[in-house]
């Protein structure tokens, strides 16, 4: 439900720091009857000038001259009381009396102190912040669901919201190309497919595209054909709820395949032939990529890639009529899509069984079917809360009748984390939040295919990892930013996150968290085994700034320019980090190992062929020998007590600069890097004594 009003709503002033507060609710010119949201400015050009922006059944824009003691009505225009939940953002300019600002869908500003409003283009609909300069109202700050801009002419022009990773998604994919690309639904923009590297040496906007108007649900690539995606999309319904696209970025063709198109603005989730949630699941079969399934309070199925759909369940939720009135009253209303309950939050095939389904829904309940969809049985664990969501069910890779649960209940005013593991087909639940803060709610859990008992949490601020099954659980966040975590998915060796503000992040190279083990950390030292490296084609520069260091602009490609900044690193490496691009995952062999304590001697790495020729060497000092000496620059191995991480370029030694020869400008001259290291297999060895 959301209630838009009642008989606690009202506006207050102090005048003594917040000791004391006197009601302005009924004075003179206040609206009557129940308000509801209320947004205040004060005007810091003129003593006693308020504005308030009042939800009620005559609400209007009103101003007070005289501190809130009385009011006048300046502007009853419809537009500046759209979607008071989410709006009535209101903001006074702080150097002219008649200047005030509304945000709304639009952005709104009167100069005839709010009797008439135009409207101020922005980057991004649905706007919600403003800072305006106190000492130069020119310079402003604007935040809308697309980001922060910055204007310094007043609004006239606006900065690019495409400089920022601010991106809400909502769930995560990935393909099968190389490199694979990531795929998500974005709140408030497109689907979007983002290249996992880039071969300009960072990931620019030129290197991803939309895939379809999708903004709010699932999304899933065909295995069979990675230019085939299928989205949840809210907005590209002709009633908003339940619309499903087939993108082809072969031809660029995108069609709507929606379960049920029917017209569902205005009405009341009761008054629906089939509910479907904001992110209702998508999923492809893992056993044939042209069956497609999709869940609203019903699972549904087509075999033709949705051209036909087929109901293969009943009602799976409580189908509770009270839970399925129109959004909002006793004022307004709101109907939008995303207030439909009761419907299938969570669905999933079995890898291991075809015919097998898992579902959850949003009002407390989950169900197997073993048989097809023929039959279906309610295997809710005992102890799980009335009406919890049921966010996610992940299957075990390893166990056909092993699953995983997380669920959510922030609605509910309930922060809990709440994990459940099955062994049995859900005939029995066991609880594994174990650790994990209990103010952390959990909406997403995986499961890592390379190693049993390894699984993943996303919470509401950041990624939780567990070696014993959910037995017990550790942070995996280290620079991830503090963000809603709405999605995860293992790809390969890589753990993709998807985050709600700040965009898409990857935590390249899962090799130590497969490989971690007590033997690990008791040696004195341990010499991973390195994962796959690739040879990727080389970086297209325009300039020799990136190998040289020098500059700050790195063009990458006609027309195109991401900005970065160097720092270093806790090792002394040189960090860089792009400012208005993705940064592309280490390019190179990566060698991991664990040193228990402070060795005497020097550490050195060694790459050697299948021969046992050896090719490279690296020390923790210097140079070792048997190498060449051009690289001013050659990186060092570390030796900290814990975990090492070194790349290896992946290349044979290098020719020697003749003397004399000097580098003159950006130009360096000839080449002087060794080749790169053909396909093959090749040895790392560690030297260490401990």
């Amino acid at each position: 439900s959301l209630t838009s009003g009642g008989p606690d709503s009202g506006l207050f002033k102090t005048t003594d720091g917040g000791n004391n507060w006197t009601e302005l609710t009924r004075n003179p010119g206040m609206p009557q009857g129940v308000q509801g949201r209320i947004g205040v400015a004060v005007s810091p050009a003129r003593q006693g000038r308020v504005w308030a922006i009042v939800e009620a059944e005559d609400g209007a824009l009103l101003r007070s001259d005289d501190g809130g003691a009385t009011w006048e009505r300046t502007s009853e225009d419809s537009v500046v009381r759209q979607r008071p939940f989410y709006h009535h953002h209101i903001f006074a300019d702080p150097q002219s009396p008649e200047t005030v600002w509304l945000l709304a869908t639009n952005a709104y500003r009167s100069n005839d102190g709010g009797r008439t409003f135009s409207i101020v283009p922005t980057p991004h609909s649905d706007n919600h912040d403003l800072w305006i300069d106190p000492r130069d109202p020119q310079r402003m700050i604007e935040g809308s669901d697309g980001g922060a801009t910055v204007s310094f002419n007043g609004g006239a022009s606006w900065s690019t919201i495409l400089n920022q990773p601010t991106s809400q998604f909502y769930h995560v994919t990935t393909d099968t190309r190389f490199p694979y690309r990531v795929y998500g639904t974005q709140q408030d923009n497109s689907a979007i497919s983002v290249p996992s590297r880039s071969s300009k040496g960072a990931i620019i906007w030129q290197d991803c595209y939309p895939v379809g108007s999708s903004e709010s649900g699932y999304i899933v690539v065909s295995p069979d054909n990675p230019d085939v995606v299928y989205s949840g999309a809210i907005g590209s319904s002709p009633g908003g709820g339940g619309a499903l696209l087939r993108y082809d970025h072969g031809s660029g063709q995108v069609r709507t395949i929606t379960v049920w198109p029917e017209m569902s603005y205005g009405k009341g989730a009761k008054d629906m032939k089939y509910r479907f949630q904001w992110t209702y699941p998508i999923v492809i079969s893992p056993h044939d990529a042209t069956v497609l399934y999709a869940a609203g309070n019903r699972v549904f199925r087509s075999r033709d890639e949705g051209v036909k759909w087929e109901p293969i369940s009943p009602d799976l939720t409580r189908d509770d009529p009270t839970k399925g009135e129109p959004g909002g009253g006793p004022i307004s209303r709101d109907v939008s899509g995303a207030e439909v309950y009761c419907t299938i939050f969570a669905f999933a095939e079995s890898p291991h069984e075809p015919g097998v389904y898992w579902a959850g829904t949003d009002d407390g309940s989950v169900h197997i079917s073993r048989d097809g969809g023929g039959s279906w049985d309610d295997i809710t664990p005992e102890d799980l809360p009335e009406w919890t969501t049921i966010s996610m069910i992940e299957l075990s890779p390893h166990d056909r009748a092993t699953a995983y649960v997380a669920a959510i209940r922030y609605k509910l005013d309930d922060y809990s984390p709440y994990l459940y593991r099955t062994m049995d087909y859900g005939k029995t639940w066991k609880s594994i939040s174990a650790n994990i803060p209990s103010d952390q709610f959990t909406r997403v859990i995986r499961a890592d295919a390379a190693r049993e008992g390894l699984l993943y949490v996303g919470t509401e601020t950041q990624v939780y990892a567990t070696f014993d099954d959910g037995e017990s659980w550790q942070s995996l966040q280290h620079n991830l930013p503090v963000a809603p975590i709405h999605d995860l998915i293992v790809k390969d060796n890589d753990l993709v996150a998807a985050t709600h503000g700040r965009s898409f992040w990857i935590l390249d190279d899962l090799t130590p968290l497969h490989q971690l083990a007590d033997e690990m950390l008791q040696d004195q030292a341990y010499l991973c085994a390195p994962r796959p490296a690739y040879r990727t084609p080389p970086v297209m520069l325009g300039t020799t700034a990136e190998r040289l260091g020098r500059g700050k602009n790195y063009f990458l490609a006609p027309g195109a320019q991401a900005t970065f900044e160097d720092s270093k690193g806790p090792h002394g490496e040189t960090v860089r980090r792009y400012l208005d691009a993705g940064q592309n995952p280490p390019d190179g062999m990566v060698a991991i190992f664990h040193l228990k304590t402070e060795p005497k001697d020097p550490v050195i790495l060694n790459f050697l062929d299948i021969a046992g020729r050896l090719i490279a060497s690296y020390s923790s000092t210097a140079p070792a020998g048997g190498v060449s000496s051009f690289e001013a620059d050659r990186p060092t191995v570390t030796a900290n007590v814990g975990m090492n991480r070194f790349m290896w370029n992946m290349r044979y030694p290098g020719a020697t600069r003749a003397p004399g020869d000097e580098e003159h400008g950006l130009i360096a001259g000839p080449d002087l890097q060794g080749p790169v290291a053909a396909p093959g297999t090749y040895q790392v060895q560690l030297i260490v004594d401990c």
